[in-house]
């Protein structure tokens, strides 16, 4: 068992991983996903939120995930410091400027259908770099996220790459280039510090 702050993690597995053709799985525990760009941080954030070293990969070279990965993560445990039995999802990377035409509108559908069917999803995390201002992939992505009937939950990847006198001027210039509904949540996290975990863990326990 793994612990750090005030969630503790019995068991995480990678349980399941769909391809394009796949049938999603159907789960009678909630799901929790996390969308982003390519490169952004997912597979790093996955980890740091399980208190694993590598069960996510990651990768430098951008749009290594190209599946939807499911981490089922189970504490059989119901006091309030462990972790949730949960499924964490991770979306393929978007916006991997190399990829084929084919393969991004491939990996389009597979994001559309998965948001589309799931019936355990309860949250999306849209993960989107802290340094810089929202691509228009990542306005795109927030669009398609809140015409799917949910308000996704900005996480302001990589916050340990600036000074601490910038995190709020990024902030705001996140809020405004997504188009940030009014209480729309933004969460500065770090996966070398593990700020912002607990954040992370509060919202997904909150929808249980």
């Amino acid at each position: 068992m793994s612990e750090a702050g005030s969630y503790k993690i019995r068991e995480a597995v990678l349980e399941t991983v769909c391809g394009v053709t796949s049938t999603l799985p159907k789960h009678d525990i909630p799901e929790f996903a996390f969308a982003g760009k390519s490169n952004v941080g997912k597979s790093s954030l996955i980890n740091t939120l399980l208190l694993r070293k590598s069960l996510a990969r990651t990768s430098s070279q951008p749009g290594k995930t190209q599946t939807i990965n499911f981490y089922r993560i189970n504490s059989a445990e119901t006091r309030e410091d462990f972790a949730p039995d949960s499924y964490l999802v991770d979306l393929p990377g978007y916006g991997y400027a190399n990829a084929s035409v084919e393969i991004k509108a491939r990996w389009g559908r597979m994001i559309e259908r998965y948001l589309r069917d799931s019936e355990a999803l309860r949250l999306v995390f849209l993960l989107v770099d802290i340094r810089h201002d929202p691509s228009a992939n990542d306005r795109m992505m927030y669009e398609w996220i809140v015409s799917s009937g949910m308000e996704p939950v900005i996480i302001a990847t990589k916050k340990d790459k600036i000074k601490k006198s910038a995190v709020d001027r990024q902030v705001k210039a996140l809020k405004a280039g997504l188009g940030l509904r009014k209480g729309g949540i933004v969460i500065p996290f770090s996966s070398e510090t593990r700020e912002g975990r607990e954040e992370v863990w509060e919202l997904i326990r909150g929808r249980n």
